[in-house]
């Protein structure tokens, strides 16, 4: 009876290796500094360098330094934080992550840099246990975080930095950028108890203790505002006898004086003079 069944289970078991998905070839990260992850692939797509240099994010000076001194230890083997960029929006918290990484990453080689989605957090436990043990050095980066899909994405983060039995990765450095301090959804659905809801709070608030480093982005003040306007003014050759004025109107058009609103009016100055830029 088993003999004579024996050509069919191995007919069985061909078969679903056939329909059984290929395993993913071992990523490659020679062929750029940055990457963007597919989890549902497993894949490490190639992007282009940074093109922003650090030296143009003008009126954050402390919060690059910080940063870029924390990224330097890490670069270099030394123990780093984990750290959280955390402010108004249009602050340059993404630009000084991606900027900073490009000025240090000239230096070492080995460097990586993989950006994630924040709606893929859940997957960042599998994407660590891929990184690790490798020669490279990883700054993951997840722009924008917060936790709208409740407390299983925090859950997951933290498993993730913690690392479990194994301990958190030593090659690799988690880097987030979000509007809120303690990374919190803008509600939460009250429908599930009020012990529940605290819980998932709770949970929630506990991941950014996680974060060794925290950097503040206070809202831009005018002189600030207008200094940043001037520096990529003179770092691009664009001539608006008028400069400060015209900014400033487009500052009040767009309702709010940020380092992204300096470079929109930027942009949009450059086009107008028809020149080019570098994003």
């Amino acid at each position: 009876m088993d003999h004579a069944l024996s050509p069919l289970l191995i007919r069985i078991a061909e078969a679903l290796e056939r329909l059984a998905p290929p395993a993913p070839a071992p990523a490659d990260f020679s062929a750029a500094r940055l990457f963007r992850h597919d989890p549902e692939t497993g894949g490490f797509h190639p992007a282009p360098d940074y093109p922003l240099s650090l030296d143009s994010l003008v009126g954050v000076e402390r919060q690059k330094a910080r940063f870029v001194e924390n990224l330097e230890r890490f670069a270099q083997g030394l123990p780093a934080n984990h750290v959280l960029l955390w402010g108004v929006r249009g602050t340059g918290k993404s630009s000084i992550a991606k900027a900073a990484f490009m000025a240090v990453g000239g230096g070492y080689e080995a460097l990586k840099l993989v950006e994630v989605d924040r709606d893929q957090v859940t997957a960042l436990p599998a994407l660590f246990d891929i990184l690790r043990g490798r020669d490279e050095r990883f700054v993951v980066l997840c722009d924008d975080l917060s936790f709208e899909e409740g407390a299983a994405a925090a859950k997951a983060l933290k498993s993730a930095l913690e690392g479990g039995v194994s301990g958190p990765p030593a090659n690799v450095l988690f880097v987030a950028t979000s509007n809120r301090r303690h990374l919190m959804p803008r509600g939460h659905q009250e429908d599930r108890g009020l012990i529940a809801t605290a819980e998932d709070a709770e949970e929630e608030v506990s991941v950014s203790d996680r974060f060794g480093l925290w950097i503040g982005f206070p809202p831009m003040d005018q002189p600030t505002y207008l200094e940043a306007v001037r520096a990529y003014a003179a770092r691009y050759e664009l001539s608006d006898p008028d400069l400060d004025r015209h900014a400033l109107q487009w500052a009040q058009l767009r309702g709010a004086r940020s380092g992204r609103v300096a470079w929109q009016f930027i942009r949009d100055l450059a086009g107008a003079q028809g020149k080019t830029l570098p994003l």
